[in-house]
């Protein structure tokens, strides 16, 4: 088939190279000037792993990220564990990757030109015209673009086809990427976090390679509500180093780095579970269909399950409406049940609430170690729970 897809994220990128390998022809098209990754350090669980090794690119990806072995909070109110989770508890033992967006956006960039995928850039898509036959992707440039067989929506949360209602969350977190200081007494391969009840979060998570510097370098955030973005930024970067410290004073060392304001990105987050397919002829993966908070660390690795799984319909499928069936049974119980444990963990985690961090603390510092909890709450942070590959 001849195959558009609109955005050159991660889920978009790993379908291309998919799809190009099972003979397609594949045309990405992306809203920049030219393909970029937005963001800072993410996360790649066993499941996405699982989805680069498919590829043959997880040695690549390895080779620019850091073990993550465990998930570690403490609320330093009472000095509990908010956050407990070691992935040695899960089933396969497999640790996370915490890699820099930029470092997991080369690597499926590059695979897309080995395998020759055009991608043409200014290319923000506004609607789609189909009809029996094709779908054609209209651009905001304007203009005649080519009419396709199927198109595939990996452009993200904010996508002008992505179906379902939006609930905007009430705290996104600003990110920054700093090197590994020397000397420091931060947990080594762990995605490591301090917390005041709910309403204050800081934390920092090892990335591989710093693309900046080239060192080791890791992800730096502080939880905050949108609303207050401007203040935060008009206060300066000596208060928000004053003010992070004073919730994690071991942090210094990271967060000295911090030279300006400038050096913080702010991530906005959103909610919404739409359709696999909302057209005979198109199809979503990643964030245009499911969207969360990003408190189970699964974004990127649903997007790259996503494509996996959509290659794969379309691969054992005579037609595109038996590849929709397909593809909907390969994705909608997983899907349905993250997009479940993000709406009950994310006010334990972000929220004004008083009463459901003390839960919060009191379960896992006192529950999250008894084996059949820890395993459980280790297989569900890989994302292996309901997953079929």
């Amino acid at each position: 088939m001849n195959i558009a897809i609109i955005g050159c994220g991660p889920g978009g990128l790993a379908a291309a190279v998919f799809l190009k390998r099972q003979g397609h022809a594949i045309t990405i098209f992306d809203q920049f000037s030219e393909p970029l990754p937005v963001g800072s350090g993410l996360l790649i669980q066993p499941s996405g792993q699982s989805v680069l090794d498919q590829l043959g690119l997880l040695d690549r990806i390895k080779a620019l990220a850091s073990p993550v072995q465990q998930l570690h909070g403490i609320s330093v109110e009472k000095s509990r564990r908010a956050l407990d989770m070691q992935y040695a508890h899960s089933s396969d033992g497999i640790s996370a990757l915490g890699i820099h967006r930029a470092s997991l956006f080369s690597v499926l960039l590059d695979a897309a030109k080995e395998a020759s995928v055009p991608i043409i850039a200014n290319s923000k898509l506004t609607r789609v015209d189909e009809t029996e036959n094709s779908i054609t992707p209209v651009f905001e440039s304007g203009g005649a673009t080519a009419s396709f067989d199927c198109l595939i929506d990996a452009s993200g949360a904010g996508s002008p086809l992505a179906g379902g209602q939006v609930q905007s969350l009430d705290y996104g977190a600003f990110w920054a990427t700093v090197d590994v200081p020397k000397h420091h007494d931060i947990l080594p391969a762990a995605l490591d976090q301090r917390y005041f009840r709910a309403n204050q979060m800081a934390g920092i998570m090892p990335i591989g390679l710093n693309p900046a510097t080239g060192n080791p370098g890791a992800a730096l955030f502080w939880s905050e509500k949108p609303e207050n973005a401007d203040r935060l930024i008009a206060s300066g970067i000596d208060a928000f180093r004053k003010n992070y410290c004073s919730l994690w004073p071991e942090a210094e060392p990271f967060v000295a780095q911090l030279q300006s304001i400038e050096a913080l990105n702010l991530a906005v987050y959103h909610h919404r579970t739409g359709m696999p397919s909302s057209s005979n002829r198109l199809f979503h993966i990643g964030d245009s269909w499911h969207c969360t908070s990003p408190q189970l660390g699964q974004g990127a690795n649903m997007a790259l399950i996503d494509a996996a799984a959509l290659a794969k319909a379309l691969e054992q499928s005579s037609s595109l409406s038996i590849a929709r069936k397909k593809y909907r049974k390969a994705r909608m119980a997983h899907i349905k049940l993250y997009q479940m444990l993000s709406i009950i963990f994310t006010p334990l985690y972000q929220s004004d609430s008083r009463i459901k961090p003390w839960i919060r603390d009191m379960v896992i510092h006192n529950f999250a170690r008894w084996p059949i909890i820890r395993n459980f709450i280790a297989k569900t942070v890989s994302g292996k729970l309901f997953l079929s590959l």
